[in-house]
């Protein structure tokens, strides 16, 4: 077969099977009277597994290896073809991210796209300085989306400052993302996700902050209720008493309370609710110390009676501290 015909039926074109014979990968088995090349049955099939093997990512020059050497074994060459697979799969990924952040920033002009470009480049600094800086000069058309990947996985305090600063500035698209990272496996990341949806302004953020009251995550649920509680949200009340039951942040928790009892209905619910769990034989020592402090800044006679009746307590502890506690509100 010649080859044009040879080039028809692989698809390979007359040029580059002349190139594989001048790296010696194919060699024609024969010449026609007229000197044209002619491929026999068994050259055309090395043609096949070249283009093969090219198809897998390997050089001409691995090629040539896998169909020559006898002690040739792929396991190796496969291995290695997978990692560099992989490394290109990484690096065309983030090229795409970084595209469609610079897309969702909407650029206007090639400043602008380039301005984007400086902020994605700064962000993953190892400077902490450099990231900071970047972050408090990226103006209202940074692209969100970085922003919350950095807040999400910021270290430095000072940095995630900023981050959440600069979050608080964005647009609704933060709260969504933020929200997600709510359900991340690692503890670290619903962390930030909750301090920076803490940050953010208006009812959407506040509605992603009553979701997260049900987290399973203590320390999302403590965020959430510590924030709700000082917005005047009622519904964080459960989750701020339990916060002071189990001392995480428990000071927070009553400020929190003290904020919500703005009000004489809301303070008596409130002191109501703090004595059913004094009373509670499940509830430990420490816990009913904690929550005898907690009624210092529930103002109204509920709560008063309330500490009456606690400075009689059988613990010595509760006693004494509702006693102290009733010697404050009378000289107020």
């Amino acid at each position: 077969m010649l080859i044009g015909e040879v080039s028809r039926r692989s698809g390979v074109s007359a040029r580059m099977l002349r190139h594989y014979e001048s790296l010696g990968l194919v060699r024609p088995s024969g010449r026609t009277g007229s000197g044209y090349r002619e491929y026999s049955a068994e050259d055309i099939r090395r043609i096949f597994h070249i283009e093969s093997l090219r198809s897998l990512g390997l050089s001409l020059r691995e090629v040539g290896r896998a169909l020559d050497d006898p002690g040739f074994t792929p396991s190796a060459l496969v291995g290695d073809l997978i990692r560099r697979t992989l490394d290109r799969i990484a690096a065309e990924t983030d090229l795409l991210t970084q595209l469609r952040r610079i897309h969702a920033a909407d650029p206007v002009g090639w400043a602008d796209v380039l301005q984007t470009v400086a902020l994605l480049q700064a962000l993953g600094s190892t400077s902490a300085d450099v990231r900071q800086r970047a972050v408090l000069s990226s103006g209202d058309e940074a692209p969100v989306e970085a922003l919350v990947e950095a807040a999400l996985s910021e270290t430095e305090p000072s940095v995630a400052g900023a981050l959440r600063w600069a979050l608080a500035r964005s647009d609704d698209g933060a709260r969504a993302l933020l929200a997600e990272g709510l359900g991340s496996p690692v503890a670290a990341v619903r962390e930030r996700a909750v301090q920076a949806l803490v940050e953010l302004p208006g009812d959407g953020a506040a509605a992603q902050l009553r979701v997260a009251l049900a987290n399973s995550d203590a320390v999302v649920r403590g965020y959430a209720a510590v924030a709700l509680g000082t917005r005047g949200e009622a519904e964080a009340v459960p989750a701020l008493l339990d916060m002071i039951v189990e001392g995480r942040n428990d000071t927070d928790a009553a400020d929190a309370l003290s904020v919500l009892a703005s009000d004489t209905p809301t303070a008596d619910r409130i002191t109501t609710r703090l004595v059913d769990r004094l009373a509670d034989g499940a509830t430990e020592a420490p816990a009913r110390g904690r929550l005898t402090q907690a009624l210092a800044d529930i103002p109204g006679t509920t709560a008063s009676r309330a500490l009456v009746e606690l400075s009689h307590d059988e613990d010595p502890a509760v006693a004494l501290t509702a006693a102290y506690l009733l010697q404050l509100r009378d000289t107020r």
